[in-house]
């Protein structure tokens, strides 16, 4: 189960790769970097949930609690691509990254974050798990 829950993290990052390359390429340009970075949040959420559902009985998790494991999983790998990739390839400083967090700022990753976890137990409630 760990390894099939770690195969579709790594599927939900490239996704999320692909879809902030799109928002930088095409939203950007249109809206601003602030507005580009809210609207990728609920866009982003519906790709996760989509592969949440699409995949949830193939990562096998059933009980409550492989549910939360798998979520808390995929939550703790993403916090640690993000942190990652925001400091080492991008450069950014620490304020720019808890700025994506810091809803006073008008950042919502947070929320992003939080459907991220609660995916699996979404996806197997509506699958009939």
């Amino acid at each position: 189960m760990l390894v099939r829950a770690f195969l579709v993290w790594l599927l939900i990052f490239g996704l999320e790769v692909l879809h902030g390359t799109a928002r930088t390429l095409w939203l950007i340009p249109l809206v601003g970097d602030l507005r580009s970075r809210q609207i990728g949040v609920p866009v982003g959420s519906l790709l996760i949930l989509l592969v949440a559902w699409l995949t949830i009985r193939w990562i096998g998790a059933r009980t409550p609690r492989q549910l939360v494991a798998v979520g808390v999983g995929w939550l703790l790998l993403m916090l640690c691509a993000e942190v990652l990739l925001g400091r080492m390839v991008f450069g950014y400083p620490w304020t720019r990254i808890a700025e994506d967090f810091d809803v006073t700022r008008g950042g919502l990753l947070g929320f992003g974050m939080l459907v991220l976890a609660a995916a699996p137990w979404l996806a197997s409630r509506w699958r009939g798990g």
